[in-house]
């Protein structure tokens, strides 16, 4: 299975897609902000990164930014999640390097099958 990074500042909702991810057989790495998302990105090398998108200490429009901008971590890719639905929200994560912008709330299938699409698991 995958090993996937989560980047979430809201506990229940990070939380919540630590289990549905877990229960489905993949490893997760969980954390509650940008800096430590990009941080442990770098440790870790996941095989796909969820974002929400308003983090503290660093957005996750930055930090897809970031790990887009290193030869190690450019081709990792990027899920957003968040509650911001509007045209140019979206169109700002896919021009930041996202795979796929999740909208909350979401299914826990809905996220599971955007993870199978991506990583192919």
């Amino acid at each position: 299975m995958a090993t996937i990074l989560i980047a979430e500042d809201e506990r229940d909702i990070r939380e919540l897609i630590a289990f549905t991810l877990r229960f489905a057989g993949h490893e997760v790495i969980v954390t509650q902000d940008g800096q430590e998302a990009y941080e442990m990105i770098q440790e870790k090398m996941p095989d796909l990164i969820l974002l929400d998108i308003r983090m503290p200490r660093m957005t996750g429009y930055e930090v897809c930014r970031r790990i887009k901008g290193v030869d190690a971590t450019k081709n990792i890719p990027v899920v957003f999640l968040s509650a911001k639905g509007q045209d140019a929200e979206v169109k700002e994560g896919y021009d930041a390097g996202a795979a796929a912008y999740l909208l909350k709330p979401f299914a826990p299938s809905e996220l599971l099958t955007c993870v199978k699409e991506i990583v192919g698991i």
